[in-house]
């Protein structure tokens, strides 16, 4: 792949910040720039520390991509849709843009993100900004490993970016965000072995269970899904932990990249609904979605020569 994508395969960091945002009418000439200077703003800002990992994301909704630009849309870009099962539900609260900003230290976060809004002032209005960390090695505040099915090498960039079957957004990708809040309190009451058995893994060695003993309502049985030929779908995670220490609300920040957000939806239908319906996820019982959007991320390359834009403008 020529293109340059976004550094959505980035290795996990230890800090992120996550900020959904809607575009103010009258706004769009200012996120268009400030879009346009993305690669600038991350040359400059990692340049102070080499080292430091900083990997800036930027997605943009649906609903701002028509307003912002002209010509093609990506063919799979569409709202987050509600997803209710009996017990549980999936909100969709939507979004313009979304800022997934990584690295191994919070300052070059924060020095990124201040360096972002300065110029955006009022062209745009914070919906949502949650300060993620690392927790031990990579683990949730429920205390299991997070992303260990993550693929890696080649494998994601076919798991993850768009390929030829939309070629005005080769190097693209989509993702989904969630956040959900735990009730540590309730999930500590219940034993280890229970807590294995909602998520399908030992909880101290990571060790996942034989598909023969793992509960039907798993968390590991409900995102592991196949194509009609059998061969696996996968999406990349880079979930955090999140919080307030002293007294919540605590929770994890659920960020899944896809080629196609068909994937990781089937993933949260299978969780919220079941598969088979009425089997939803046991995990859900104790930690609560409170956010739900869907998100287009262009690559770096069209980044850099947006489209034109919308002829509102």
């Amino acid at each position: 792949m020529n293109v340059q994508p976004q550094p959505v395969l980035t290795q996990l960091t230890r800090s992120a910040i996550f900020v959904t945002a809607d575009i103010n009418p009258g706004g769009e000439d200012k996120v268009r720039e400030m879009v346009s200077n993305w690669g600038g703003y991350t040359r400059a800002v990692g340049f102070r520390r080499l080292d430091g990992g900083l990997a800036p994301v930027v997605g943009i909704g649906s609903h701002a991509w028509d307003r912002l630009f002209s010509g093609p849309r990506p063919m799979n870009l569409h709202p987050f849709t509600e997803i209710r099962g009996e017990k549980h539900t999936a909100p969709a609260t939507g979004g313009d843009l979304l800022f997934h900003v990584r690295a191994v230290d919070f300052d070059l976060c924060f020095a990124f993100m201040q360096e972002v809004f300065g110029p955006l002032g009022d062209a745009v209005t914070v919906t949502d900004e949650v300060h993620g960390f690392r927790y031990f090695d990579e683990r949730d505040l429920l205390g299991f490993v997070d992303g260990t099915e993550n693929p890696s090498g080649e494998a994601a960039d076919e798991y993850v970016l768009i390929g030829e079957q939309d070629p005005a957004f080769v190097g693209g990708s989509y993702v989904i965000v969630q956040k959900y809040l735990h009730d540590l309190r309730a999930w500590d009451a219940i034993t280890v072995e229970e807590q294995e058995r909602a998520i399908g893994r030992r909880k101290l060695s990571d060790i996942e269970f034989p598909d023969a003993d793992k509960a039907a309502d798993a968390h590991t049985v409900l995102n592991s899904i196949n194509d009609e030929n059998g061969n696996p779908l996968k999406i990349v995670r880079d979930n955090m932990p999140f919080g307030q220490a002293s007294t919540g609300p605590y929770g994890t920040y659920f960020i899944g990249y896809a080629a196609d957000p068909a994937v990781t939806e089937r993933m949260l239908r299978n969780m919220f609904i079941g598969d088979p319906p009425g089997t939803s996820d046991r995990i859900l019982d104790f930690s609560t979605a409170h956010t739900g959007a869907l998100f287009f991320v262009p690559s770096a390359d069209l980044l850099e020569n947006p489209p034109s834009p919308a002829p509102s403008a």
